[in-house]
Protein backbone atom coordinates (compact mmCIF):
# COMPACT_ATOMS: atom_id res chain seq x y z
CA UNK A 1 0.00 0.00 0.00
CA UNK A 2 1.22 3.39 -0.99
CA UNK A 3 2.11 6.16 1.77
CA UNK A 4 0.08 8.37 -0.46
CA UNK A 5 -3.35 5.77 -0.56
CA UNK A 6 -5.30 8.29 1.77
CA UNK A 7 -4.96 11.06 -0.96
CA UNK A 8 -7.21 8.48 -2.85
CA UNK A 9 -10.08 9.09 -0.46
CA UNK A 10 -12.90 11.28 -2.34
CA UNK A 11 -13.01 15.08 -1.33
CA UNK A 12 -16.48 15.39 0.80
CA UNK A 13 -17.40 18.28 -1.95
CA UNK A 14 -16.68 16.48 -4.92
CA UNK A 15 -19.99 15.65 -6.90
CA UNK A 16 -20.42 12.05 -7.38
CA UNK A 17 -18.63 11.37 -10.82
CA UNK A 18 -18.93 8.20 -13.00
CA UNK A 19 -15.99 5.47 -12.39
CA UNK A 20 -14.35 4.32 -15.17
CA UNK A 21 -14.58 0.69 -14.91
CA UNK A 22 -14.22 -1.78 -18.08
CA UNK A 23 -12.82 -1.00 -21.76
CA UNK A 24 -13.21 1.94 -23.31
CA UNK A 25 -14.92 2.10 -27.04
CA UNK A 26 -13.67 1.94 -30.18
CA UNK A 27 -13.95 5.72 -30.72
CA UNK A 28 -12.64 7.13 -27.23
CA UNK A 29 -10.19 9.47 -28.64
CA UNK A 30 -12.78 11.64 -30.64
CA UNK A 31 -15.39 11.38 -27.83
CA UNK A 32 -12.80 13.19 -25.81
CA UNK A 33 -11.91 15.72 -28.46
CA UNK A 34 -15.39 16.31 -28.44
CA UNK A 35 -15.98 16.42 -24.67
CA UNK A 36 -13.00 19.00 -24.37
CA UNK A 37 -14.09 21.19 -27.48
CA UNK A 38 -17.52 21.11 -25.22
CA UNK A 39 -16.57 22.35 -21.64
CA UNK A 40 -18.27 25.34 -20.41
CA UNK A 41 -15.53 27.92 -19.63
CA UNK A 42 -16.96 31.12 -17.35
CA UNK A 43 -15.37 34.37 -19.80
CA UNK A 44 -17.56 36.51 -17.44
CA UNK A 45 -14.66 36.77 -15.78
CA UNK A 46 -12.25 38.24 -17.80
CA UNK A 47 -10.19 40.99 -17.00
CA UNK A 48 -11.50 44.12 -19.57
CA UNK A 49 -10.35 43.96 -23.14
CA UNK A 50 -8.25 47.19 -22.57
CA UNK A 51 -6.07 45.58 -19.74
CA UNK A 52 -4.49 43.27 -22.63
CA UNK A 53 -3.33 42.47 -26.05
CA UNK A 54 -3.64 38.91 -27.74
CA UNK A 55 -2.54 38.26 -30.71
CA UNK A 56 -3.10 35.25 -33.22
CA UNK A 57 0.46 33.77 -34.88
CA UNK A 58 2.28 30.85 -37.08
CA UNK A 59 5.53 29.58 -36.61
CA UNK A 60 7.41 27.10 -39.21
CA UNK A 61 8.20 23.77 -37.18
CA UNK A 62 9.79 20.96 -38.85
CA UNK A 63 6.84 19.48 -41.40
CA UNK A 64 4.33 21.87 -41.42
CA UNK A 65 3.14 25.44 -39.31
CA UNK A 66 1.19 25.52 -35.84
CA UNK A 67 -0.19 28.14 -34.23
CA UNK A 68 0.88 30.41 -30.81
CA UNK A 69 -1.03 32.76 -29.23
CA UNK A 70 0.52 35.34 -27.01
CA UNK A 71 -0.98 37.46 -24.39
CA UNK A 72 0.76 40.56 -22.80
CA UNK A 73 -0.98 42.93 -20.46
CA UNK A 74 -1.56 46.45 -21.60
CA UNK A 75 0.69 48.69 -20.17
CA UNK A 76 -0.11 51.44 -17.87
CA UNK A 77 1.26 54.51 -16.31
CA UNK A 78 4.67 54.27 -14.72
CA UNK A 79 4.53 50.67 -15.27
CA UNK A 80 7.89 49.16 -17.90
CA UNK A 81 6.13 47.71 -20.51
CA UNK A 82 8.31 44.82 -20.21
CA UNK A 83 6.99 41.73 -18.54
CA UNK A 84 8.36 38.08 -17.12
CA UNK A 85 7.31 35.16 -19.76
CA UNK A 86 5.40 32.35 -19.87
CA UNK A 87 5.46 29.42 -22.38
CA UNK A 88 2.48 27.33 -21.65
CA UNK A 89 1.40 23.94 -23.03
CA UNK A 90 -2.01 22.55 -22.38
CA UNK A 91 -3.15 19.83 -21.36
CA UNK A 92 -5.17 17.02 -22.95
CA UNK A 93 -2.96 13.40 -23.27
CA UNK A 94 -1.38 14.61 -26.46
CA UNK A 95 -4.46 13.68 -28.30
CA UNK A 96 -6.54 17.08 -27.77
CA UNK A 97 -6.82 20.60 -26.79
CA UNK A 98 -6.14 23.44 -28.23
CA UNK A 99 -5.72 27.25 -28.07
CA UNK A 100 -8.63 27.51 -26.52
CA UNK A 101 -8.04 25.27 -23.37
CA UNK A 102 -7.37 27.58 -20.22
CA UNK A 103 -7.29 30.60 -22.53
CA UNK A 104 -9.60 32.56 -20.04
CA UNK A 105 -7.08 31.80 -16.90
CA UNK A 106 -4.42 32.81 -18.36
CA UNK A 107 -6.09 35.72 -20.30
CA UNK A 108 -6.65 36.71 -16.16
CA UNK A 109 -2.87 35.28 -15.16
CA UNK A 110 -1.02 37.79 -17.60
CA UNK A 111 -3.38 40.94 -16.48
CA UNK A 112 -2.86 40.34 -12.42
CA UNK A 113 0.76 38.66 -12.79
CA UNK A 114 1.75 40.98 -15.31
CA UNK A 115 3.11 38.46 -17.58
CA UNK A 116 3.64 37.75 -21.17
CA UNK A 117 2.26 34.28 -21.92
CA UNK A 118 2.58 32.28 -25.34
CA UNK A 119 0.17 29.36 -25.85
CA UNK A 120 1.03 26.39 -27.73
CA UNK A 121 -0.81 24.76 -30.02
CA UNK A 122 1.26 21.71 -30.75
CA UNK A 123 0.58 18.90 -33.19
CA UNK A 124 -1.49 16.22 -31.42
CA UNK A 125 -1.47 12.30 -31.87
CA UNK A 126 -2.26 9.72 -33.13
CA UNK A 127 -2.12 12.07 -36.56
CA UNK A 128 0.96 13.55 -35.29
CA UNK A 129 2.78 10.82 -32.96
CA UNK A 130 5.96 11.46 -30.93
CA UNK A 131 8.17 13.69 -31.49
CA UNK A 132 6.30 15.80 -33.34
CA UNK A 133 4.33 17.15 -30.09
CA UNK A 134 7.54 17.91 -28.34
CA UNK A 135 9.61 19.04 -31.26
CA UNK A 136 6.80 21.27 -31.94
CA UNK A 137 6.71 22.99 -28.14
CA UNK A 138 10.58 22.76 -28.32
CA UNK A 139 10.40 25.36 -31.48
CA UNK A 140 7.93 27.56 -30.16
CA UNK A 141 10.18 28.06 -27.13
CA UNK A 142 13.18 28.80 -29.46
CA UNK A 143 10.63 31.44 -30.91
CA UNK A 144 9.92 32.77 -28.06
CA UNK A 145 13.47 33.45 -26.56
CA UNK A 146 14.64 35.14 -29.98
CA UNK A 147 10.95 37.34 -30.53
CA UNK A 148 9.89 37.82 -26.74
CA UNK A 149 10.48 41.46 -27.22
CA UNK A 150 7.98 41.66 -29.93
CA UNK A 151 5.27 40.54 -27.10
CA UNK A 152 6.67 42.79 -24.53
CA UNK A 153 8.57 40.06 -23.16
CA UNK A 154 11.76 40.36 -20.91
CA UNK A 155 13.64 37.14 -20.22
CA UNK A 156 15.78 38.90 -17.82
CA UNK A 157 12.24 39.26 -15.52
CA UNK A 158 11.73 35.43 -16.01
CA UNK A 159 11.40 32.41 -18.26
CA UNK A 160 9.00 30.52 -17.19
CA UNK A 161 8.05 27.06 -19.14
CA UNK A 162 4.55 25.50 -17.26
CA UNK A 163 2.20 22.99 -18.91
CA UNK A 164 -0.65 20.88 -17.81
CA UNK A 165 -0.44 16.98 -17.90
CA UNK A 166 0.51 16.32 -21.37
CA UNK A 167 1.75 19.91 -21.09
CA UNK A 168 3.85 18.95 -17.86
CA UNK A 169 5.22 16.41 -19.73
CA UNK A 170 6.05 18.43 -22.21
CA UNK A 171 6.84 21.59 -19.89
CA UNK A 172 9.32 18.84 -17.89
CA UNK A 173 11.20 17.26 -21.09
CA UNK A 174 11.80 20.49 -23.07
CA UNK A 175 13.31 21.91 -20.28
CA UNK A 176 15.81 18.75 -19.91
CA UNK A 177 16.65 19.26 -23.21
CA UNK A 178 17.32 22.92 -22.90
CA UNK A 179 20.12 22.66 -20.42
CA UNK A 180 22.60 20.53 -22.78
CA UNK A 181 21.47 22.95 -25.89
CA UNK A 182 23.77 25.67 -26.59
CA UNK A 183 21.11 27.73 -27.66
CA UNK A 184 19.82 28.39 -24.09
CA UNK A 185 22.93 29.08 -22.83
CA UNK A 186 22.41 32.96 -23.61
CA UNK A 187 18.17 32.05 -22.75
CA UNK A 188 18.10 30.47 -19.61
CA UNK A 189 14.78 28.86 -18.36
CA UNK A 190 14.46 30.17 -14.74
CA UNK A 191 10.96 28.23 -13.40
CA UNK A 192 8.67 25.36 -14.30
CA UNK A 193 4.97 25.16 -13.68
CA UNK A 194 4.12 21.89 -13.64
CA UNK A 195 0.54 21.07 -13.28
CA UNK A 196 -0.43 17.35 -13.11
CA UNK A 197 2.30 16.08 -14.75
CA UNK A 198 3.00 12.72 -16.04
CA UNK A 199 7.05 12.34 -16.06
CA UNK A 200 7.40 8.79 -16.45
CA UNK A 201 5.96 5.93 -18.90
CA UNK A 202 4.56 2.99 -16.68
CA UNK A 203 6.42 0.65 -18.77
CA UNK A 204 9.61 2.27 -17.79
CA UNK A 205 8.81 2.40 -14.16
CA UNK A 206 12.80 2.42 -12.26
CA UNK A 207 12.18 -0.95 -10.36
CA UNK A 208 13.79 1.16 -7.10
CA UNK A 209 10.65 3.01 -6.83
CA UNK A 210 8.66 0.52 -7.81
CA UNK A 211 7.06 0.84 -3.99
CA UNK A 212 6.35 4.28 -4.20
CA UNK A 213 4.60 4.50 -7.66
CA UNK A 214 1.38 2.48 -7.21
CA UNK A 215 -1.39 5.51 -7.89
CA UNK A 216 -1.44 3.94 -11.38
CA UNK A 217 -3.16 1.08 -10.26
CA UNK A 218 -4.94 2.80 -7.15
CA UNK A 219 -6.80 5.11 -9.09
CA UNK A 220 -7.42 3.09 -12.15
CA UNK A 221 -10.65 3.54 -12.44
CA UNK A 222 -10.51 7.22 -11.15
CA UNK A 223 -13.33 9.19 -12.82
CA UNK A 224 -12.52 12.10 -15.38
CA UNK A 225 -8.87 10.16 -15.89
CA UNK A 226 -8.16 6.44 -15.44
CA UNK A 227 -5.53 3.84 -16.55
CA UNK A 228 -7.31 2.61 -19.22
CA UNK A 229 -7.47 6.67 -20.58
CA UNK A 230 -4.04 6.94 -20.16
CA UNK A 231 -2.48 3.63 -21.71
CA UNK A 232 -4.75 4.95 -24.56
CA UNK A 233 -2.69 8.33 -24.53
CA UNK A 234 0.59 6.40 -24.43
CA UNK A 235 -0.36 4.34 -27.13
CA UNK A 236 -1.49 7.30 -29.88
CA UNK A 237 1.56 9.01 -28.52
CA UNK A 238 3.77 5.71 -29.26
CA UNK A 239 6.71 7.45 -27.65
CA UNK A 240 9.62 5.31 -26.34
CA UNK A 241 8.52 4.46 -22.67
CA UNK A 242 12.74 4.97 -21.65
CA UNK A 243 13.31 7.92 -23.76
CA UNK A 244 14.09 10.89 -21.61
CA UNK A 245 11.37 13.11 -24.09
CA UNK A 246 8.55 10.71 -22.70
CA UNK A 247 9.96 10.06 -19.43
CA UNK A 248 11.56 12.99 -18.35
CA UNK A 249 11.91 11.66 -14.50
CA UNK A 250 14.61 9.36 -15.93
CA UNK A 251 17.03 11.77 -17.21
CA UNK A 252 19.45 13.65 -15.59
CA UNK A 253 17.77 16.58 -13.26
CA UNK A 254 21.34 18.71 -13.14
CA UNK A 255 20.65 22.11 -14.04
CA UNK A 256 17.10 22.38 -13.38
CA UNK A 257 15.19 25.66 -12.37
CA UNK A 258 13.04 25.87 -9.78
CA UNK A 259 9.54 24.04 -10.23
CA UNK A 260 6.35 24.55 -8.71
CA UNK A 261 3.81 21.20 -8.53
CA UNK A 262 0.13 20.64 -8.58
CA UNK A 263 -1.03 17.34 -7.91
CA UNK A 264 -4.28 15.45 -7.50
CA UNK A 265 -4.98 12.67 -5.05
CA UNK A 266 -7.37 11.04 -7.65
CA UNK A 267 -4.86 11.58 -10.58
CA UNK A 268 -3.31 7.97 -11.81
CA UNK A 269 0.14 10.05 -11.92
CA UNK A 270 0.25 11.62 -8.74
CA UNK A 271 2.71 9.35 -7.45
CA UNK A 272 5.17 9.93 -10.44
CA UNK A 273 4.58 14.08 -9.58
CA UNK A 274 5.68 13.38 -6.21
CA UNK A 275 8.65 11.28 -6.82
CA UNK A 276 9.97 13.53 -9.76
CA UNK A 277 9.35 16.52 -7.07
CA UNK A 278 11.40 14.65 -4.36
CA UNK A 279 14.19 13.69 -6.46
CA UNK A 280 14.73 17.38 -7.94
CA UNK A 281 14.37 18.48 -4.15
CA UNK A 282 17.46 15.95 -3.10
CA UNK A 283 19.22 17.04 -5.87
CA UNK A 284 19.07 20.71 -4.65
CA UNK A 285 16.77 22.32 -6.74
CA UNK A 286 14.27 24.85 -5.49
CA UNK A 287 10.66 23.05 -5.27
CA UNK A 288 7.28 24.20 -3.98
CA UNK A 289 4.49 21.51 -3.74
CA UNK A 290 0.75 21.80 -3.46
CA UNK A 291 -1.24 18.82 -3.29
CA UNK A 292 -5.33 18.27 -3.29
CA UNK A 293 -6.49 15.01 -1.53
CA UNK A 294 -9.16 13.13 -3.26
CA UNK A 295 -9.97 15.05 -6.68
CA UNK A 296 -8.96 13.81 -10.09
CA UNK A 297 -7.79 16.02 -12.69
CA UNK A 298 -9.59 18.84 -14.19
CA UNK A 299 -11.86 19.10 -11.24
CA UNK A 300 -10.73 22.70 -10.67
CA UNK A 301 -12.43 23.44 -14.62
CA UNK A 302 -15.60 21.04 -14.15
CA UNK A 303 -16.37 21.71 -10.33
CA UNK A 304 -14.83 25.64 -9.89
CA UNK A 305 -17.14 25.98 -6.50
CA UNK A 306 -15.39 23.57 -4.31
CA UNK A 307 -13.14 24.94 -2.17
CA UNK A 308 -10.12 22.82 -3.02
CA UNK A 309 -10.82 24.53 -6.89
CA UNK A 310 -10.03 27.79 -5.27
CA UNK A 311 -7.33 27.33 -3.24
CA UNK A 312 -5.71 25.43 -6.94
CA UNK A 313 -6.39 29.26 -8.64
CA UNK A 314 -4.89 31.09 -5.33
CA UNK A 315 -2.07 28.33 -5.07
CA UNK A 316 -1.46 28.78 -8.82
CA UNK A 317 -0.51 32.42 -8.32
CA UNK A 318 1.12 31.96 -5.22
CA UNK A 319 3.26 29.56 -7.32
CA UNK A 320 4.08 31.35 -10.17
CA UNK A 321 5.24 34.50 -7.75
CA UNK A 322 7.28 31.97 -6.11
CA UNK A 323 8.99 31.38 -8.84
CA UNK A 324 9.69 34.40 -10.30
CA UNK A 325 11.28 35.55 -6.81
CA UNK A 326 13.48 32.74 -7.16
CA UNK A 327 15.22 34.85 -9.99
CA UNK A 328 15.10 38.13 -7.69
Amino acid sequence: MSQYAHLSEPDPELPQLPRNAGPLPADYIQTVRQFVSNVAVDRTALPPDSTYIVENRTIAVEGGEIAIRTISPTPVAGEEAEYPVLVFFHGGGWVCGDLELDDVNLRILSVELRLAIVKVDYRLAPEFPFPAGINDCYTALKWTAENCEAIHGSLSKGFIVGGISAGGNFTAAVTHRSVKDPFFEKYKITGNLLQLPAVVHPAAYPPEYASELLSYAQNAEAPILSKASMDIFYDCLKGPPTNPDVSPLLADHTGLPPTYIQICGLDPMRDEGLLYERLLREQGIPTRLDIYPGVPPGFHVTVPTMTAAKKWEADLRAGLKWILAQGS
